[in-house]
């Protein structure tokens, strides 16, 4: 029906009015009949409910092929590189077989005497609240377990420090950073003899090694056999300069948060026979220490407590 252009400019004027008056009714209605417009609101909610699911499902949907391209874009990178990681490994079994084939052949040309494998007791590392020594850890230990004064201990990385005390249930630690360690070690790649001794902090010292033969920055550094019950080549740690000629060791073992200890027996190690003219020298004490003279001198008895 066609109307004037001045009504529908009334009619216009009229409308924000009019849905003014027709909230004010609504909140005035909620304020009088609260159950009313619950069931109202209900109802309306029921009534829009498969529109809104209408709208939600396309978007499910495309939520989910998108989360499936991207697992398919992942799941082919991961791919390659299981397969460039699969290669390097077949490469990597191919020379260990080889190399233990060899080594096989090599030990029965040579009549090779194995080495007896060394006892070992493992424990969980307690709370040191007593001892002597300033980095030292408490182990728990078994009743009756074999542990005695001098075990070597040892994480899953390499040297951890020596039993200096045994009890019925416990077992102390000490630590090759305390100040009281002092360690004839081996540097690998200068080949060089020297101590590393414990000053109470993370990085023990490397002291009394040759002036014409110094430590190499990130060379391995292992124990070089002269103490008994420890033998050579047990990993300790690498070289590193904190500044310019001094030279100290970044432990392998992660010292700050021992966790579980394995204490190994090497009391049946291999010990030198004695030269023709030598006079035999007596032990410190607390323990037994064979070094060489040059290192006597220096060395305490910080591992033997």
């Amino acid at each position: 029906m066609p109307v004037s252009i001045q009504f529908r400019q009334a009619l216009g004027k009229l409308v924000l009015p009019a849905l003014i008056l027709v909230a004010c009714g609504v909140i005035l209605l909620g304020k009088a009949d609260r159950v009313l417009v619950e069931r109202l609101r209900m109802q309306t909610a029921d009534l829009l409910a498969p529109a809104y699911a209408l709208v939600e499902w396309p978007q499910a949907k495309l939520r989910w092929l998108s989360g499936n391209l991207q697992d398919i874009r992942n799941l082919e990178a991961e791919n390659i590189r299981l397969r460039a990681e699969n290669e390097s490994l077949r490469h990597w079994y191919d020379v260990a077989a080889a190399l233990a084939d060899e080594n096989g052949t090599l030990k029965a040309n040579l009549h090779w005497i194995p080495d007896n494998a060394p006892t070992f007791v493992s424990g969980r590392v307690v709370r040191d609240t007593s001892g002597l020594y300033a980095r030292a850890v408490l182990l728990a230990i078994n009743p009756d377990t074999a542990v005695r004064k001098g075990g070597i201990a040892l994480d899953g990385a390499g040297l951890v420090g020596r039993v200096t005390e045994v009890g019925r249930r416990s077992a102390r630690v000490l630590l090759i950073t305390d100040s009281s360690s002092r360690l004839p070690v081996t540097l690998e790649s200068s080949h060089a003899a020297a101590i590393m001794a414990g000053d109470n902090s993370p990085l023990p010292r490397i002291i009394f090694y040759p002036q014409d033969n110094v430590p190499i920055e990130g060379e391995r550094v292992v124990t070089n056999g002269e103490i008994e019950s420890l033998p050579a080549g047990l990993p300790v740690g690498h070289v590193h300069y904190v500044r310019p000629g001094q030279p100290v060791v970044v432990p392998a073992a992660a010292l700050d948060h021992v966790d579980i200890l394995r204490i190994f027996d090497y009391a049946d190690s291999v010990a030198p026979p004695d030269a023709p003219g030598r006079v035999p020298l007596p032990p410190p004490v607390g323990g037994t220490l064979s070094l060489p003279t040059q290192f006597l001198p220096h060395v305490n008895q910080g591992l033997h407590g």
